[in-house]
């Protein structure tokens, strides 16, 4: 047996893919031409391409020239025990990475001249190659502050600061989508005292949709088919010091929505959700049922379109089919993965690990350029 012999045995029993077919085909030129392995090699070989795991690369084999070595990346998260933690923690593994869940509100930033640095409990956190935020609306500043410390660090993070902070805020969202040209259903913005039937009246009367700024999974968000059910909810909401929005009831959706989910500027799974019977909201939280979808070209320009004006690089878009067309609902920085990896059969935490490991790989080697 001879060594490259060797080395392929052990790679077999570890089920490691090292090579790819156009590496095949050469080696066996090679035998043929000249006798530098053996038979039992060649098998060996020929075994590694065939048995190799699929998981470790979806598009094809590894060969040398396209080897990612193991990241060490942090998923910021409260809930370990989530699904979308979970799913990403898989992800990450099958690819041999080392995954590791930080909660961000445990975390004390340290900030001034010098290195930057982050405790989290009572020892210092160590370097992560990337990190991935899942950050709850009710820590959203907080989130985003312990991100821009990681940022600091010089660690790459799969949202920017800012684009979670705009795109968390439902009446900043839907500004600058207004202000760049998209589509939205017609929104006011609530002040405390102000009269209430004018507003309802510039956006085309009752009913409409009551909501907070800063909500998920459909809470806080009332349909008022009256003025003094409308009058009776912004009152509430006010004397806890919510700010609110009141948006058009869009009928001919007929309580179903379209979220698209997109990773790294592109639609990689989408799905129709429809409220149930009794019920105008559609998020799966509630009751409502889903069906995998195709988005019409139409829809998936403004989908991207929406994604990169926001500044994200992985989201989910919520999007109502109406007369006017697609009217965009709300973005979201931190997208549920339980619901729409159920539905589709897509591993979308598989393409966000994935593509977490291009974009490390291109800043380490604009970072190794930089210091030549």
């Amino acid at each position: 047996m001879c060594l490259v012999c060797l080395v392929c045995l052990v790679c077999l029993v570890r089920r490691v893919r090292l090579v790819c077919l156009v590496c095949l085909v050469c080696l066996v030129r090679l035998v043929c031409l000249v006798r530098l392995v053996c038979l039992v090699c060649l098998v060996c070989l020929v075994c590694l391409v065939c048995l190799g795991p699929p998981d470790i690369h979806p598009k094809g084999v590894y060969c040398p020239c396209h080897y990612q070595p193991p990241m060490k990346i942090a998923i910021l998260s409260r809930g370990p025990q989530l699904y979308s933690t979970q799913s990403l923690i898989r992800a990450g593994i099958r690819r041999h990475h080392e995954m590791h869940i930080v909660d961000h509100t445990r975390c004390t930033l340290i900030v001034g001249r010098g290195k930057p640095q982050i405790y989290y409990g009572d020892y210092v956190l160590p370097r992560f190659d990337a990190v991935i935020p899942r950050i709850g609306a009710s820590v959203t500043s907080l989130g985003a502050s312990v991100i821009s410390q990681f940022e600091m660090m010089n660690t790459f993070t799969a949202a920017r600061p800012e684009a979670l902070l705009q795109s968390r805020d439902k009446l900043r969202c839907l500004q600058k989508l207004a202000r760049c040209g998209v589509e939205i259903p017609r929104t006011v913005a609530v002040v405390p005292g102000q009269e209430l039937l004018p507003l309802i009246n510039s956006i085309g009367g009752l009913p409409v949709v009551i909501k907070m700024l800063e909500s998920t999974h459909g809470i806080g968000v009332i349909l008022a088919e009256t003025y003094r059910t409308a009058e009776s909810v912004i009152e509430a909401f006010q004397r806890k010091g919510e700010r609110l929005i009141i948006q058009e009831f869009i009928r001919e959706a007929k309580g179903a929505d379209i979220r698209a989910l997109v990773v790294a500027g592109e639609v990689v799974a989408t799905m129709e959700r429809r409220a149930k019977p009794g019920e105008f909201r559609s998020n799966l939280h509630r009751g409502a049922s889903a069906e995998a979808m195709n988005l019409s070209l139409e829809e998936e320009v403004l989908v991207k379109k929406v994604v990169k004006l926001m500044g994200l690089d992985v989201a989910g878009v919520d999007f109502l089919r109406s007369q006017r067309g697609p009217l965009i609902m709300e973005v979201n920085a931190s997208p549920g993965l339980e619901g729409i990896e159920g539905i589709t059969g897509v591993d979308v935490a598989g393409n966000i690990i994935e593509f977490i490991e291009r974009r490390v790989r291109e800043q380490q080697n604009y970072q190794a350029n930089t210091k030549k």
